[in-house]
């Protein structure tokens, strides 16, 4: 049994972000998939800016981001900063702001989480 924390911090400015987000979404697929598993993908920074893209049927992401839709949360304050809250409402994404308006990683260490950034 294992727990992880996935946060997705990068952009979607090159194609090495995109490398980044698809081995984040598929190191997310396999926990979420793994009996005993527990897995938390948090959009967070730039990594906010996937959503609009993610929730576009014609993405070539949409069915890997579907697969771990329910684990997913996103930052409150990044959201806002990045302009893409209607998209996160329109997805019916969690918004969090447990530390300062942003999701707190402390939370998930002390829960037991390993976190993996990407």
């Amino acid at each position: 049994m294992a727990n992880a924390a996935i946060f997705i911090l990068t952009g979607n400015e090159s194609h090495a972000d995109y490398g980044r987000l698809a081995n984040g979404l598929e190191a997310a697929k396999e926990f979420a998939e793994t009996d005993g598993d527990e897995v938390t993908v948090v959009f967070d920074g730039a990594g906010t800016q996937w959503i609009p893209e993610l929730i576009d049927t014609e993405s070539d992401y949409h069915d890997l981001y579907t697969a771990i839709r329910d684990e997913a949360i996103v930052c409150d304050y990044c959201a806002g900063a990045f302009g893409v809250e209607d998209a996160v409402d329109e997805a019916g994404l969690t918004l969090v702001n447990e530390y300062e308006g942003h999701p707190s990683v402390r939370e998930f260490v002390a829960d037991g989480y390993e976190v993996i950034t990407f």
